[in-house]
């Protein structure tokens, strides 16, 4: 699946279950491994693990491949591999402690949030990355 297009279907998939602060960040040069990482916060054990699940469920509806997912057991910290995007599904306070954005948001990438049509604070341009 194209780039744009699976991380459009994993922020739609983040959306639809009340993910809150999704930030998006391009590691293409960071990592050989994947191109893409995205952080949110999940407020509980359950949303967590239901964020992770529609992720899941959304990716293979629309012919991409979950690679794994991590962490369903205690929903503290979800990690979904999904090939070229890893998304990092945490609750708050795991969310400030690893401070994650300080390892891979050298370089955000701007996207629509089509909950409330407002853009993640972002360097890049959008035309590259929509």
């Amino acid at each position: 699946m194209d780039l744009r297009k699976l991380q459009r279907v994993i922020i739609d998939a983040l959306e639809d279950v009340k993910a809150q602060d999704i930030r998006v960040y391009d590691t293409a040069k960071l990592s050989e491994l994947f191109d893409r990482i995205i952080i949110v916060t999940g407020s509980s054990n359950r949303q967590t693990r239901s964020l992770a699940l529609a992720v899941k469920e959304e990716v293979q509806a629309h012919g991409g491949e979950i690679i794994s997912i991590e962490g369903l057991e205690t929903g503290e910290w979800v990690l979904v591999d999904c090939g070229d995007i890893v998304v990092h599904i945490l609750q708050p306070m795991l969310r400030a402690y690893y401070q994650l954005e300080g390892i891979w948001g050298d370089k955000p990438v701007r996207v629509k949030l089509a909950s409330n049509k407002k853009l993640v604070k972002a360097s890049e341009d959008m035309a590259d990355d929509e």
